[in-house]
This record gives C-alpha cells, structure tokens and sequence, in this order.
C-alpha cells in the first residue's frame, strides 16, 4: 500500500533521529521493511514521493503508439489508434487503457514541440499595430472596427466603418495618427488584400498605394507572417478587447444600436475610458506615456494622403456628382472642380481642394439608385422642388423701373398678373405709380402685395383695397377669390326636387 508524503516524511524523520529501522518503524507505526525501502530509495539519489512504475499490459504496444503520433504531429484519435492499430496486433486491453497510453503520448510529443517566444520589448515611437475585427450589426447592416494601437504606451484608437476597402483603411490610418498626434516609424498590420497583394518566395507583395501612403506619412507599413500571432499579438488583443466592450452579447447585455452615429458615439467613450486608466503591464495610463512618447515621432503632414480622401469625381454642370449610380448636389462654386468622394457609415463625405488647401464641402445621406440627394440650398435661382424656373425682372424702361422700384409687392402683383393672363397690364402699372404719388410708394406696394394674394386684378381694386386700408387700418385675414367663396348657394337643394 502507497504511503501519503505526510507518512513518509514522518518516517524518514524517525529513521534520522534513531538511525535504525526497527526503532523508527516503532516510532513511526510503520513497518521495518517500508522504513528500509523508503531510505534505501532516499540514499540511493531517487524520490520516495514517486510512485514505481508497474508492468502494464499496454508496455509492448508503446513503440506503435509513438510512432502513431508522430506521424499525425500528435492529432491521432486514441479510438483510431485501438481498433485500427493495436487490436489487430493483438492487444487484448480495453479502449480506456489506450486512451491513457495516447494522453501520456501526446503530452510527450507537445512538450518536445512546444513553441516558445521572447518577450517584446517595444520601443518609444518605434511601433503601431493595427487591424480589423467584426463590429456590431446597425440597421442590419454588417459593421467593421479598426482596432489600433501605440505599442509602447498602450494608446489606442478604435473607428467604425462598414467596409475594410483600401480608401477606408487609409481614412482609418489618417484618423488614427491624428489621433495620435504624430506618426511612428513602423505601421504593423496583417496580410489584407488591401495591404499585401501577392506572394513571392514567402516574401509579402505590397499594395502601391499603401506604399505611397506610408511614404506620405514616413512610416513604413508592415505586415506579420502568415498565421503567427507571435508578431501581431498587440493589435489582436486590441480587437478582442473593443469587441468586448462595443458588440452586443449575451455576456456585457449591450442594446442594439439604433444608427451608425451611436456607434461612433460609443467608440469614442471606449478609447476614453480605456485610455485613461492604467494599463496592467504598465500601470500607467496610455494618455499619460502618450505625452512622453510623442517626443519620439514625428509629426504627421498637414494634408491626408489624397486616396484616403476616396474617388476622384468631377462636379457637372448641373452641380452634381455621381456616386454609386446615385446623383449628389453641390454647391455651383465647385462645378468643373475635381472633389472626392468616400462613404464613411450612412453619409457620403464630400471634400475639395481650393487654395492648395483641402475642406470638406458636403456631407449627403447615402441613396439608392433611382433616388437622386438635390438640396434646394445648392439652387437658390430655382424654386424649390421641380418647379418652373423664378425668371428674373428686367425692366425695359423708365415705367418698368419705377413700378418694381415701390417694392416686394409690386413684384409679386406682377408675376401674378403675368401668370393669370391679365389684359391692359402696363395702363394698371401706370394708375398704381398715379396712386404711389399721391399716398405714397409704401401703401400703395402693400396694396398691390394684398391684390396678388387676393387674385384681384380688375380696374379699380388697387383703389377700393387703398381705400380699405385707410378706413379699417389693420388688416385681417385675406380671401382669395375662388369658387368655394362665392354667394350663390349652388344646386344642391335641386338633388331632392321630384322625389
């Protein structure tokens, strides 16, 4: 029967104290023989501790076993190894004792192949990681997170997209120095389509425009090998963390997000929160080495790498640009001009370039095809919506001048009468100028604004409206002269008449 340590120390310090078996075998309730073999085993440089391996009928198959994991770099099925393998040698034990035969293997085989890394100590200004990970849905729509990081002060910066398209990923890279203050030297990131385009001899193939950006910036982009988080652990951390944190789960019970602007909100609260309070590694918060480490960068141009700004389009002569088959207005001051566009969540981001300075112009709700954004504010000369175009006055002589010179309602009394098709129009502006000299131009423009609205262009209603307004003074509300005003009843009590 095995001893508990507890008993074999007792007796091996009886044996000590007595120096002989049979005293210390009294001394620890023991028998002589165990005190003999538990010191013989002590004296003889071995553990007494360690349980002595028994024969076990499984002994003579171990070989087979090994070379089984071997061969499957330790992913055998220890099922596969019974039935397949050693019941047809002759094995006569049951599945259990090979399951342990191929856990012990197994540990074995892991243990000689361990990886192992060292430790990476970053350097102040040296690094930045970043990559993507899957943000929440908004509106059922799929969403992306750019996850980023400074790697020797732990700052980082996360931004929502809907896509990771090489313009989105270089508006993320611009936002994220910014953000930082200043650029690093290396810009860390994994193998996207975006960033490395091919593979030659192991060696990454990168994306010319991500090249140009990282020379716009002076850094240089690099990427990790290929399934080896060894080099990328930082940023994949970063994603886990922000994932977290921002996506709804069963775990944190986040509510969904009801637009693409929440989201943004609720990004820019998480890189507050976890960048000012102490990082475990450091405990330091990232904002504060921040501050030390911006003393080790350099700082990031005054304009954005222009391909993040997204695609070159030209603004039309009708103000316009096309964007996803959709049509978006502009201001008239930019016609001819050369804009660009990216979609950043549920708007399009419109920026121009004039003075050698860049500004953004616009921001329109993404459309759909079939549905055109036309903002009244970029047509002033043009009525809003689809209307007829406001044509504008021009006087042909002195009486022409002088009657749209009493004002605001001279104008509309005769765009109105225009419209209406009202005859002898020139001989009415002749009796209003008549009326203006006698009670002034101020009266009269008011009677002729009251004449419009009211539809009253025969002779004589310019003279009985002044005439209203001198004896009443204030003015209540106007009737338009229409049908549903008249006097006459109508014919609806004839309907019941023979029946």
């Amino acid at each position: 029967m095995t001893k508990h340590d507890r008993e074999i120390m007792e007796i091996l310090a009886a044996y000590d104290l007595t120096n002989c078996a049979h005293s210390a075998a009294q001394l620890a309730g023991a028998d002589p023989h165990t005190v003999a073999r538990y010191v013989a085993i002590r004296d003889a440089g071995g553990s007494p501790f360690v349980r002595k391996s028994r024969p076990k009928i499984i002994d003579a198959y171990l070989e087979k076993i090994e070379e089984l994991v071997e061969r499957s770099e330790g992913q055998v099925r220890a099922d596969v190894v019974h039935y397949r393998h050693l019941v047809p040698m002759g094995f006569g034990g049951d599945e259990r004792t090979t399951r342990r035969a191929v856990s012990d293997a197994k540990a074995r085989y892991r243990a000689g192949h361990r990886r192992t890394y060292r430790p990476w100590i970053a350097e102040p200004g040296m690094w930045a990681q970043y990559d993507w990970g899957k943000g929440p849905r908004v509106d059922g729509r799929e969403t992306c997170l750019f996850c980023a990081w400074l790697a020797w002060s732990r700052y980082r910066v996360v931004i929502p997209t809907y896509d990771k398209t090489l313009p989105s990923a270089l508006f993320c890279i611009d936002t994220m120095l910014r953000r930082f203050g200043a650029a690093p030297t290396y810009l860390l990131t994994d193998n996207e389509r975006t960033v490395t385009v091919d593979r030659v001899a192991g060696l990454a193939v990168r994306h010319p425009l991500m090249v140009a950006a990282g020379r716009h910036y002076g850094l240089s982009v690099e990427t990790c090998v290929a399934y080896d988080p060894e080099t990328k652990g930082g940023s994949e951390a970063s994603v886990r963390i922000a994932k977290a944190d921002l996506v709804p789960t069963s775990a944190n019970l986040l509510e969904d997000y009801g637009d693409f602007a929440s989201l943004v909100v609720a990004c820019g609260a998480f890189e507050e929160h976890v960048n000012a309070r102490p990082h475990t590694e450091t405990r330091r918060p990232p904002t504060e080495m921040l501050a030390a480490e911006r003393a080790h960068l350099h700082p990031v141009p005054a304009e954005p790498f222009l391909t993040a700004l997204g695609e070159v389009r030209t603004v039309r002569d009708d103000q316009t640009i096309r964007f996803g088959s959709v049509r978006y207005s502009l201001p008239k001051a930019w016609v001819g001009h050369q804009v660009f566009c990216r979609a950043y969540g549920e708007e399009l981001v419109v920026v121009g370039r004039r003075d050698g300075e860049l500004s953004e112009i616009r921001r329109h709700r993404l459309s759909t095809p079939g549905h055109p954004v036309v903002l009244d504010e970029d047509y002033p000369d043009y009525p809003p919506g689809g209307g007829p175009k406001i044509r504008e006055l021009l006087p042909k002589d002195e009486n022409e001048a002088a009657f749209l010179a009493l004002g605001d309602g001279a104008e509309r009394w005769l765009r109105e009468a225009c419209a209406t098709g009202i005859s002898r129009i020139r001989s009415k502006m002749a009796q209003a100028l008549e009326l203006a000299a006698l009670v002034g131009s101020e009266r009269v423009d008011r009677a002729l604004g009251m004449a419009a609205f009211a539809g009253r262009f025969s002779d004589g209603d310019l003279a009985s409206i002044l005439e209203h307004l001198e004896q009443a003074g204030a003015t209540g509300e106007l009737v338009r002269a229409e049908e549903s005003y008249f006097v006459q009843p109508g014919t609806s009590a004839w309907e019941e008449f023979g029946r």
